[in-house]
């Protein structure tokens, strides 16, 4: 897991943006990025809610994972990544921790 506006290393194999939103200030061209998974990532209600505080992070991570599991999108996420030794998820979240990048590694590491 990193920040988008990190640089890119070698070691970091499969790079996967999964965030909803393209980070500001970064050009598409210049962002050594294989993968925008904008599909797997929160709901915009959702995002707006844990960033508005309206929900603390517990019930984000809670609400997440529920959209994960019935997310149509996921199955085909995990098959584009299998390949890949190394992935490297991407969020423009200034604290990793609380972004739903944690959650999504759960996941990932659960069906992989």
């Amino acid at each position: 897991m990193k920040r988008t506006y990190e640089v890119p290393e070698q070691s970091d194999g499969f790079r996967v943006l999964a965030d909803r939103l393209w980070p500001r200030g970064i050009r598409k061209e210049d962002a050594n990025i294989d993968l925008w998974a904008k599909e797997i990532s929160p709901s915009t209600d959702l995002r707006k809610s844990y960033h508005g505080n309206e929900i603390d992070f517990r019930e984000f991570s809670k609400k997440y994972g529920a959209e994960l599991k019935e997310n149509p999108y996921f199955k085909a996420f995990l098959k584009e990544i299998e390949p890949h030794q190394t992935v490297t998820i991407l969020t423009s979240a200034k604290e990793i921790e609380l972004s739903a990048l944690p959650i999504l590694k759960g996941f990932m590491e659960k069906k992989l």
